[in-house]
């Protein structure tokens, strides 16, 4: 399976513990973007939610498609009744839209698993002039707060973790926006802190895609070896959390 349609296999998981964005971001991207009612948006890859409610709260004619069915399907459960709210599941790659046409298309950890070329283009032509593109993602530091326990999480990393199918993405550049035709390029960046139990961090993990494809016997010893490995530190693990938010716009 294809490490973008895996996260489709676990959508309860998914939505309990993959990270969440911080408020700051979202009024950041609300106002830049100048997203209320009369604004129409689509977003891409929504998951089950995790960069969804804060948008939809504006009164915007609010549109997702979702690849996975059921993560479409928990998406539609949570918000489903909201009178803007308006779900396709499909493959954002190949669907037709048509002659609709955005204010605002935005990605939280999404548009990394397009093919770059794909994702500008089509992005590009999908927007209205003047519309803006948000690319939304999270990098976590978990070795400054926490150095002796990082060192014992590699030991477990180095004996367990052997997944089947190797992680290989990771070319998609933000940036290069700008060479399909978007202007007004720019990064912000937001801090947050989180705390996990041993049981949380596990489960968080198991959200990964690579971590969801290591095969018995060494996926059992992976987990059971993490979540001990946070029990001896105190039953906790601290997470630095940089929120980044990329922004471009469609000129008008």
């Amino acid at each position: 399976m294809e490490f973008r349609r895996i996260f489709d296999t676990i959508p309860e998981e998914f939505d309990r513990y993959r990270t969440r964005y911080c408020p700051e971001l979202f009024r950041g991207l609300i106002a830049a973007a100048n997203v209320g009612p009369g604004a129409d948006v689509l977003e891409l890859g929504p998951g089950t939610g995790q960069a969804t409610e804060p948008v939809l709260r504006t009164g915007c004619a609010y549109h997702a498609i979702e690849l996975g069915e059921h993560l479409a399907a928990k998406l539609q459960e949570k918000y489903g009744g909201e009178p803007n709210f308006h779900l396709v599941n499909d493959d954002f790659i190949t669907h037709d839209f048509g002659p609709q046409r955005f204010d605002l298309i935005y990605s939280a950890a999404t548009i990394q698993w397009i093919p770059e070329e794909i994702a500008f283009t089509k992005t590009f032509s999908l927007l209205r002039s003047g519309g803006t593109l948000a690319m939304l993602l999270t990098r976590s530091d978990y070795r400054t707060p926490n150095e002796a326990l990082y060192q014992e999480i590699q030991k477990v990393y180095d004996a367990y973790f052997r997944p089947e199918t190797p992680y290989t993405y990771g070319s998609f550049r933000y940036e290069n926006a700008v060479q399909y035709g978007f202007t007004h390029f720019e990064r912000r960046e937001y801090q947050t802190t989180r705390t996990l139990t041993a049981d949380e961090y596990a489960a968080y993990c198991g959200t990964h895609c690579d971590h969801l494809v290591i095969p018995e016997p060494y996926r059992s010893r992976f987990f059971d070896s993490l979540r001990q490995a946070v029990l001896d530190a105190g039953n906790h693990i601290v997470f630095l959390d940089t929120h980044v938010l990329y922004l471009a716009r469609k000129p008008g």
